[in-house]
């Protein structure tokens, strides 16, 4: 009997080894869903991306406000009609004008 008990108990651990560790087992199961998970994430933020370029594109289509805002930043182009002024702020302190420099006579 107490053999027969040994035995039972045998197979009920060989019957709970694939639930637990084997090819579907519950642990394979949970990666798998957490690596879902992160998969859908990746997903829609690749979905609101692709809404932003499509909404980018489709007013690149049918407005020429996005079309004159491109050309103006990112080429630097201007109308006919317009002047265009450059502003150049000194890079180093020491190629700033200082109130003495600015008030100063010049000598011939």
């Amino acid at each position: 009997m107490r053999g027969l008990g040994w035995v039972l108990a045998g197979l009920i651990v060989l019957l709970q080894y694939p639930l637990w560790l084997g090819k579907g087992s519950w642990l394979r199961v949970w990666e798998l869903d957490r690596q879902l998970d992160d998969q859908r994430a990746a997903n829609l933020a690749l979905a609101e991306r692709n809404d932003q370029l499509a909404a980018e594109v489709r007013d690149l289509k049918t407005g020429y406000d996005a079309i004159e805002a491109r050309a103006r930043y990112e080429l630097g182009m201007i109308k006919g009609n317009e002047v265009f002024y450059q502003v150049m702020e000194p890079s180093s302190p020491a190629e700033r004008p200082t109130l003495e420099s600015q008030n100063r006579e010049v000598k011939p």
